[in-house]
Parts: structure tokens; sequence; C-alpha cells
């Protein structure tokens, strides 16, 4: 298992010298290396068992640094980082030949993000490039929001875990195109439609699932966890007659035909904020509970952060 600390001089050390660290961020956590890297981003790929076909995001801390990346920054994208930066929003941008086809898999633009963490900025602040980051778990599953979660997951394979509490927000950031400048969402995310649209105005919602992404995390069966997931609508509660080896994930009220030590809640209250933070560690627990074989999940209501953890459910219980 990896090393797990809070030392952002040794994580840095091992970045430089090629290697991967896990990295806190808000949103989840991320499997980072140099992003400028060949080696590095094809141990990313491998680390992940990733698809080359998937493109990475690039994470750093500043505009200025991002200029150097990208051919150019359209208006509506300045604004939006003007709004949000750092936080959960990604903008899917024209790259420089400087990033390396292998980060953005074969496309000419990248996705780069600004992350909303202390450890993830005083990290980036320290090193002399970016960082390609996905989600620090194996490709398909559940993603990371503990360092325990990535030394369960991928301790073998990374050289360090940086250690920054559990993440805030939960689930991935939101990722915003801008081709012929036309603010468009292509991932929902940890920042919500509205908020975007409170800034720039009316924007397209195009989560097209797609083998040949022209983003991170768009393919239609991701999330997931191993024990089987299906919608409540999909059931048929007349044919079960033991529900013992049944779980559920629930919005914020636990089912009364299930026991509820089977169940998770995500948020009593109902708050959508709550529920998007605990998705994915609600689905990590049921996943590792023995006696579950099937876990039953619902929609919560279409508002806000409640589109992103819908589009999750929905990727979760695909089968791939």
């Amino acid at each position: 298992m990896a090393k797990i600390g809070d030392d952002i001089a040794l994580a840095s050390e091992v970045l430089n010298n090629g290697g991967l660290v896990a990295m806190p961020t808000e949103t989840v956590y991320g499997l980072a290396g140099n992003a400028l890297n060949l080696d590095a981003v094809h141990g990313i790929f491998e680390a992940k068992q990733r698809p080359s076909f998937d493109p990475l995001i690039v994470h750093t801390n500043s505009l200025e640094k991002v200029e150097g990346f990208v051919a150019e920054i359209p208006q509506k994208a300045k604004l939006l980082a003007d709004a949000y930066w750092p936080g959960p929003l990604t903008l899917l941008l024209e790259k420089r030949p400087i990033i390396p086809d292998l980060v953005t898999s074969g496309l000419n633009t990248v996705a780069i993000r600004m992350p909303k963490h202390p450890v993830a900025l005083a990290l980036l602040e320290n090193l002399n490039f970016p960082l390609a980051a996905p989600s620090a778990n194996p490709f398909g599953y559940v993603s990371p929001t503990t360092a325990e979660h990535v030394n369960n997951q991928l301790g073998e394979k990374i050289d360090y875990i940086l250690d920054g509490g559990e993440c805030t927000v939960g689930i991935e950031s939101t990722i915003v195109s801008f081709e012929n400048e036309v603010p468009k969402v292509l991932r929902l995310g940890g920042l919500s439609v509205e908020d975007i649209e409170e800034v720039v105005g009316p924007v397209e919602v195009a989560i097209h699932s797609s083998s040949k992404p022209s983003a991170p995390g768009m393919l239609k069966s991701h999330y997931a966890p191993s024990k089987t997931i299906v919608l409540f609508d999909d059931i048929n509660l007349k044919d079960i007659t033991d529900f013992s080896e049944f779980g559920s994930l629930v919005f914020d009220q636990p089912y009364d035909f299930l026991p509820l030590e089977n169940q998770f809640v995500l948020s009593r209250s109902g708050d959508m904020a709550e529920a998007a933070k605990n998705l994915f560690s609600g689905l990590r627990i049921l996943d590792q509970k023995p006696q579950i074989h099937t876990i039953i999940t619902q929609f919560v209501p279409n508002e806000g952060l409640g589109r992103a953890i819908n589009d999750r459910i929905k990727r979760a219980t695909v089968k791939s």
C-alpha cells in the first residue's frame, strides 16, 4: 500500500521525478502526474486501466498559467473562470502544442481547471508544470473522496497519497466547452447549470455518452460499484420474497421494506449539496457490505446539483 501523509515537499519530489501522487481536490481525489511528461501520463492510464481514448483533465493554479497551455480563452470562458475558479469547473479549450496529445486522446482541445482545495493549490504552487489528474480509482468504478478510498483501490500503484481530508463537493467538476465561443455543458458536475447561466446566460446541455468522448467522463457506463445496481422503477417488488440481500441508496427517506442497516440515505434533510458529497461514499459503503448483492436506488429531484447526481446514478446503473 502507498504511504499516506501531508508532505507537499515529498509529493512535489515524486512528481518532479515522473512519479504518481494521489491529491485531494474539492470534488474527488485525483491521480496526478506531470501533464507534460509522457511517461508520467502513460503511468496514469496504466494505473487506472483507463482506455487511451478517454482524455484527462489538466490542473493548474492560475489563469496566467492556463494562457500558456491554450490557444485562446474565449470571453465567456474568462467570465466563468473569474466567477468560479478555483472551483468545480473545467473549461474545454483549444490546446497549444505544449500539451501532449496523449493527455487529450489526440483531440485538439484540453480540459483544464483550477481545484479549490488548499492542499492541491499548495502542491501546484510548488511545481513548474501542470498536473494531469483523473479520479484516483480503477477506471469505471466509484470515485474516491478520502485518502483511504484511494489506498484501498490503487495503493500498490501510487508512489504517495497526499491526504487532504474528505472532499467537500464529492462529485466531479462540471465541464464546459466553447466551440464557436458558445458555452455548452458536456458533463454535469459540482457546479450547477443554474450557476453557470447566471454568468453567461442560457447554455446547452449536451452530455452525450460516447465510445469516443470529446471530454473526460462522458462514457455511458461509469461511476459504478462492483455489485448490481438498479433503479427502483425497474424492479418488481412482488417478484422478491427475501429482501435481506438487497440494499438501497436513497435521497432523504429509507424504504420501509428493507433492513435499515442495508440502506444509505444521502441527506435526511433533503439538502442537495450534502447528497452530492455523500453519493460516492454511500455507494462504496453499500458495495462493501457482504450481505448485499443488489443495490436499489432512485433519482433525486432533478434541479441544481441534483442533475449531476442523477447523471452519476444513471451511469452507475448502465451495464458495461
